[in-house]
């Protein structure tokens, strides 16, 4: 077992490319990574957890993530690749409400940030980030751990870490995660999984198939001829083109963490995807363009203080019959 620290890994990566990166790998599969910097992070955000950024993972001879978005900025809220996760719970971020103008609240997996108005969070606003927490990785050959550490910010502070293997002999992955509360107040949050695939960087179309184990239902009625919905299927009418979204939220799952099975496959790749959850969905969000097509499922977590949670999510991946 090798271990570093976040500055041997940050070193020599900038020997190498321009971004602090990683790679780990079991011979079957290889994951890239880019690691979180406050200087020359690839994503400096502040609406994603900066940790586990996968920019390649290259198993049975397909490519599953990469660069979908055409604009970059470091600080942009989605300029970010891979199955990347965002902490936020009835489209807040914990302690917002009680932070006054120019206050700080807690972004999990970023640090705390500057609240800079009364209106409501902005998701998808970039927030200046006033304490980036303390960050601590090890790696393995074919293992990466990442440790968030933020102090008290208004009465709220945590651990968190996340650990992402690829299983021995096989095309498999896990995302393993711990949140711990060492502060004064409750976290309450939701989380999830953007699942920024781009399957060999295929457009998405008629070829791209999500399959969940229950029938969804649709909280919009779907329309614009660009997908539809059988029972628990997504399909495409027709190849997006840029500018082209394929989005709904859906309800249908039930409160067994068995409906977080997810199937995404690309049919001309002839490769999928299987996602498996072990906590209950609280919330499905479909998005897709052209270049990316995304199941995003939400986990709800609460965490006394003194308390700990985990979670984890499975990622097997397989050739198509």
């Amino acid at each position: 077992m090798s271990e570093f620290c976040l500055a041997a890994l940050s070193a020599g990566a900038a020997a190498g490319g321009q971004y602090p990166e990683a790679q780990i790998t079991n011979g079957i599969a290889t994951a890239k990574f880019y690691l979180p910097d406050a200087e020359r992070g690839y994503y400096r955000g502040t609406r994603f957890d900066w940790s586990g950024q996968i920019y390649s993972l290259q198993t049975l001879g397909h490519e599953y993530f990469g660069v979908w978005n055409d604009k970059y900025d470091p600080k942009l809220h989605d300029a970010i690749t891979g199955p990347v996760e965002e902490f936020v719970g009835n489209d807040s971020s914990i302690g917002y409400a009680e932070a006054k103008p120019g206050g700080t609240f807690v972004r999990i997996g970023v640090g705390a940030v500057r609240k800079t108005d009364d209106k409501p969070y902005q998701r998808f606003s970039t927030y200046d980030i006033v304490d980036y927490g303390k960050w601590k990785i090890r790696k393995g050959d074919d293992w990466i751990e990442f440790i968030h550490e933020l102090g008290n910010t208004n009465g709220y502070s945590y651990r968190y870490t996340k650990t992402i293997r690829l299983t021995k002999g096989q095309p498999e992955m896990f995302i393993e995660h711990k949140l711990e509360n060492t502060g004064k107040k409750p976290l309450q949050t939701s989380q999830y999984n953007h699942n920024f695939f781009v399957i060999d960087n295929l457009p998405t179309g008629p070829d791209s198939v999500v399959k969940y184990p229950f029938d969804l239902v649709p909280k919009d009625p779907v329309t614009g001829g660009l997908g539809e919905v059988h029972g628990g299927t997504i399909v495409y009418l027709k190849e997006l083109q840029t500018g082209e979204s394929f989005f709904n939220e859906f309800t249908g799952f039930g409160p067994s963490p068995l409906d977080y099975d997810i199937r995404v496959s690309n049919k001309k790749a002839g490769t999928a995807v299987r996602i498996q959850g072990d906590r209950p969905i609280s919330r499905i969000v479909y998005w897709s363009i052209r270049t990316t097509f995304c199941p995003e499922e939400y986990i709800d977590l609460e965490v006394a203080p003194g308390q700990s949670t985990a979670w984890t999510y499975t990622y097997d991946f397989y050739q198509m019959k």
